[in-house]
């Protein structure tokens, strides 16, 4: 029988539990007996001054015929014995104790951290104080260094010093430095002698001509560059002998006549072709207007087998335009771009624009439902979730007659870039602010986009009709940001507002106007139209739309543009409203169809002369960008990548992304990778504007990675393939739940964090050998709790011999779950066995905690 069940037999200090009616309980025993009992229920007595307890046995239990102690009446009162009603207040003194030991630990640790930082300020004034007097004495040093250099630099004449002892005379020389002039003297006049007995080739201009650096060695080519290009020096060997210019002036004149004789050579029109640095010789063709094939035959004649496809430098495309009796422009790569976007008109040609007015600020304050108040339409509606998730641009038409262009911003932090590119394309930017937030990340991060565009701020405080508005605190708040309103002696105008109750609109579009006024906005309309892309797209049955943004100029249907590295002609230029267009002015938004790809949000437009033109733009652009993307996936991320995974450092997601519009695409693989960690990261591995696609699903079979819809769906081939490959495809249309979820599936990856908590020490009284069971210890619990299957540590000599878990524990010859302090048990662990007398046993419970990102 346990202690427990002796106490509950035998004193009856244990409470028993009501089981039956009223006066009856039931008193359980051990190995499952029990017994109803009739008990006779009394009022509680107070204990006088005269209650003493009666001596009797240490454990508090009444003698016969005395009365209880006061610390006995308490445990049946509260129904504990007397030995856990002690317990319990020692626990409770113990941690009164461990308190106030840890706020004077806290106090003495604030203590350490003043002293702490008062010695790194004195250290920092010290390290400051000695870097000052390090400047001055190196100061000093270089002033009196050149003081004692100016003697050397120019020295006197010594008949004008009186002295001549006085005299610093210049001869410090060095003896080998003048030996090396002479000798370099020497070296020169034999050089000159040499030219001079070449013939007198080296003429000299005014006696200022200079002698060659390198002279040339014995036997090597005396051929000079003397800046005129002939065949000779195209293809020139080092050491075997060439043809020469009579020789290829004879075979010019042989093929011209064979071409003269073979059908009568047509009147040429003499055309300047423009060779880059490298050129394909059916593109040389093409811009002399002849025929590949000759141009083939022409170079096999020469001795150079080649093909259509083949790559000629610009030496060799400049000899073939001049026999081929067309004029070469020599340019480089990058030449193809001069001129695209055109220099600033003149002041007498430039006539009054509307401005560029770009709304910005935190998220939920305000800023679609503001503009949609000025516009009387209700675009909100239309945004998934109440929030913006593209740039809009409109055009308002005030009751004056002013118009007004609106951009507006998204304000989710995963938006910044969007956000940096409205900033720059504007005149003014409108800061909203809701009276009854005040100032929040976003609306710190527009201020920043606005000042680093350089444009001027108008303060929108909105929200005015809720309770607890307090325009005030949120001008005061702008301060810290070096925002200044007109009421604190600033310059920057602050108009309070309400979207919902349409207050305070017509001081807003006063503002607007005024500043515009102070501004001078100006734009030539009449030339060919450029601009900024604000968004792009790909819809089903449009093809690639952008929304564009026209500076200066005109854009007209029909133009062919460049966009970024796309280009295209016209075919519809669609408002707003979605009305057709002929053309757009400056200051106008517009959406153009034709291009042949979706341009990068924020790339510059411009309207160009041909498609040639257009198509070198475009293609050099394209080579740009897959050189610098190649580039930096072979030379950083692709390597780094295989480099962590071999070393199992990191973990990625991947993830094939498909959004509505670029800027989406964009925002949301920008914000994907800030999220994660040295272990876990996700990887956008394809991320583009348009619906799902075929194409979309074999790359994300291939890569092993779910597809990400934003507000795009998945045409029926597409599902088929889906389903067929077992590619998972998720659909969104909130930002907010696309980061959720691959946060949580990242926190998913994370290996758990194993916490170790101490329960308690037992110390090995004696170690008995048992066949069955093996060694088995017999121990006393000193501190804490011994619980089966918790983790062990023995010691020996206060050194850890082994750590395991724990197989048996026994109480007399039950298994327990758990033996408290002070209590007796057999321990026996798993695997082990080498246990001795007086070894400690340590217990532990180690608990695992799933890690955040």
């Amino acid at each position: 029988m346990s202690d427990n069940d002796e106490r509950n037999s035998g004193s009856g200090r244990r409470p028993l539990s009501l089981r039956g009616g009223a006066g009856t309980v039931q008193q359980s025993f051990s190995r499952g007996r029990s017994k109803s009992v009739v008990v006779e229920m009394k009022r509680k007595r107070v204990a006088g001054p005269k209650d003493t307890p009666a001596p009797g046995k240490p454990g508090g239990a009444p003698a016969k015929g005395g009365k209880e102690s006061a610390l006995a009446a308490k445990a049946r009162e509260l129904g504990l014995s007397e030995e856990e009603l002690m317990a319990r207040q020692r626990a409770i003194q113990r941690a009164r104790a461990e308190a106030a030991e840890r706020d004077a630990q806290k106090k003495a640790e604030a203590e350490e951290r003043d002293k702490r930082a008062e010695a790194e300020q004195k250290q920092l004034e010290d390290r400051k104080r000695q870097e000052a007097e390090e400047e001055a004495r190196r100061a000093a040093e270089q002033e009196a260094r050149q003081r004692e250099a100016e003697p050397v630099v120019a020295a006197p004449d010594p008949a004008d010093i009186p002295d001549p002892d006085a005299v610093v005379t210049p001869a410090r020389k060095d003896p080998s430095k003048e030996k090396a002039r002479e000798a370099a003297k020497g070296e020169t006049d034999d050089v000159e002698s040499a030219l001079e007995e070449m013939g007198g080739r080296v003429k000299r201009k005014g006696g200022a001509n200079k002698a060659p650096a390198i002279s040339r060695q014995r036997g090597e080519s005396r051929r000079r560059s003397a800046g005129k290009l002939t065949i000779q020096a195209v293809t020139e060997g080092d050491e075997e002998r060439q043809r020469s210019l009579a020789s290829v002036r004879r075979a010019r004149e042989r093929e011209k006549q064979r071409r003269a004789s073979s059908g009568g050579e047509r009147d040429k029109i003499q055309r300047e072709v423009v060779i880059p640095e490298a050129i394909s010789v059916q593109d040389l063709a093409s811009r002399m207007a002849e025929r590949a094939a000759d141009v083939v035959k022409y170079l096999m004649k020469q001795g150079q087998m080649v093909r259509v496809n083949d790559l000629l430098d610009a030496d060799t495309a400049e000899l073939i335009v001049a026999d081929f009796g067309h004029v070469s422009k020599r340019v480089s790569e990058s030449d193809v771009e001069e001129g695209f976007i055109a220099e600033d008109d003149r002041e007498d040609t430039k006539k009054p624009r509307p401005p560029v007015v770009t709304v910005m600020g935190h998220v939920d304050h305000g800023k679609t439902s503001l503009l949609d108040a000025l516009r009387s339409t209700d675009v909100a509606a239309g945004e998934a979730g109440g929030i913006t998730q593209h740039i809009g641009a409109y055009q308002v038409q005030l009751k004056t007659g002013d118009k007004i262009t609106f951009l507006d911003t998204p304000g989710h932090a995963a938006f910044s870039s969007m956000r940096s590119r409205g900033a720059q394309a504007t005149d003014i930017v409108i800061l909203v602010v809701a009276a009854d937030d005040g100032v929040m990340p976003q609306t710190i991060e527009a201020i920043h986009h606005a000042k680093a565009a350089n444009a001027p701020i108008i303060v929108a405080v909105n929200k005015m009709d809720r309770e607890g508005a307090n325009p005030q605190r949120v001008l005061q708040q702008l301060l810290q940001y070096e925002v200044i309103v007109e009421a604190m002696g600033g310059e920057t105008q602050a108009v309070e507002v309400s979207a919902l109750k349409r207050t305070g609109l017509e001081e807003l579009t006063e503002a607007i106007t005024l500043q515009a006024e102070i501004l001078d906005l100006k734009a030539n309309p009449d030339r060919p139209g450029d601009g900024v892309v604000v968004e792009s797209q790909v819809e089903q049955g449009r093809g690639s739309v952008a929304t564009v943004l026209i500076k200066r100029g005109t854009l007209k249907r029909g133009d062919i543009v460049v966009a970024g590295a796309q280009w295209g002609r016209v075919r519809a230029l669609i408002d707003e409203r979605g009305q057709q267009l002929k053309e757009i002015g400056p200051s106008q938004p517009a959406e153009i169809l034709g291009l042949d790809g979706a341009p990068e949000p924020g790339e510059l437009f411009a309207v160009v002369d041909s498609e040639a033109r257009a198509r070198e733009i475009a293609d050099y652009r394209q080579r740009q960008k897959r050189s610098a993307g190649s580039g930096t996936v072979t030379g950083t991320s692709l390597e780094q990548m295989m480099a962590r995974l071999q070393q199992k450092e990191t973990q990625e997601l991947p993830i094939v992304l498909k959004a509505d519009v670029q800027g989406s695409a964009e925002a949301i693989t920008q914000a994907l990778e800030k999220i994660g960690n040295e272990e876990v990261a996700a990887r956008v591995v394809h991320g583009a504007a348009g619906g799902v696609s075929e194409s979309d699903i074999l790359l994300a079979k291939a890569s092993g990675a779910p597809v990400f819809a934003f507000n795009v769906r998945a045409n029926k081939q597409a599902r088929e393939m889906a389903e067929r490959e077992g590619v998972e495809i998720r659909y969104y249309s909130i930002i907010y739940n696309v980061l959720d979820d691959v946060k949580a599936t990242l926190e998913g990856l994370l290996a758990p964090e194993k916490r170790e908590t101490f329960i308690g020490y037992a110390e090995i009284l004696e170690v008995f050998n048992i066949s069955k069971a093996g060694k088995v210890a017999g121990c006393r619990v000193t501190e804490g709790v011994v619980k089966r299957g918790s983790g062990v540590r023995l010691l020996r000599n206060d050194t850890v011999i082994h750590q395991g878990k724990l197989k048996t524990l026994k109480r007399f010859k039950d298994e327990v779950a758990e033996v408290r302090s002070g209590m007796e048990c057999g321990m026996a662990f798993e695997n082990y066995e080498d246990l001795q007398k007086g070894d400690l046993i340590e217990c532990f419970e180690v608990e695992e905690i799933e890690r955040k990102l």
